[in-house]
């Protein structure tokens, strides 16, 4: 489930995996990918030179809310509207609370979720910048360094409701042994201690 983050520029926004079946991330009416996100995570971590240098990632644009769906209403299974309904449709919320977990395995359905958001979307960049003041920007959002990551730690931890099995993909395991082995004095004193192995 996406949760609600505290950014400098717009307020609360929304940011997080929306299905558990799907490996995609929303910030708002930004989509893209899990792995995509961690590999700009990794870039920065792995250059001491990232600081004010933008990095970017294809994703996706629907700036019509009806287009996005009712995220409630598809999890409850009563509206299925725009492209989480239909995704909804695809990929069920599971009858069993207790089967509610983010699926490691969710990379495998990256070709039918990129198949189910195009026509309500167009492709765009979306950039990943680490101001010199610390803050981070992705698109036009904001966020405070301790914001940013917190962004980090929700896609470490499998979000809400974590990682079935507590098994991490090897795209957020990858990130996690970025930063790990991170020495850039932005990732210095980011905690990885409640982070599954």
């Amino acid at each position: 489930m996406p949760l609600s983050f505290q950014s400098d520029s717009h307020g609360q926004i929304a940011f997080g995996f929306f299905n558990i079946e799907a490996d995609m991330l929303l910030l708002e009416h930004y989509f893209f990918f899990a792995n995509d996100f961690c590999r700009l995570v990794c870039e920065l971590a792995r250059d001491p030179d990232s600081i004010s240098r933008t990095i970017q990632i294809k994703g996706f644009h629907i700036k019509d809310r009806d287009k996005i769906g009712d995220l409630m209403g598809a999890i409850h299974g009563i509206r299925f509207k725009g492209f989480i309904g239909e995704i909804y449709k695809k990929f069920a919320f599971p009858g069993d609370q207790r089967d509610f977990k983010q699926n490691p395995l969710g990379y495998q359905t990256r070709s039918v979720v990129k198949s189910i958001i195009k026509p309500f979307s167009v492709q765009c960049d979306i950039g990943l910048t680490i101001q010199k003041s610390g803050d981070a920007s992705i698109c036009e959002y904001i966020f405070k360094r301790p914001v940013f990551f917190e962004l980090i730690h929700y896609v470490l931890e499998g979000g809400y409701p974590r990682w079935k099995d507590g098994i991490l993909p090897g795209y957020a395991a990858e990130m996690k042994e970025c930063l790990e082995k991170c020495t850039i004095s932005y990732f210095r004193d980011f905690d990885l201690s409640d982070i599954i192995e």
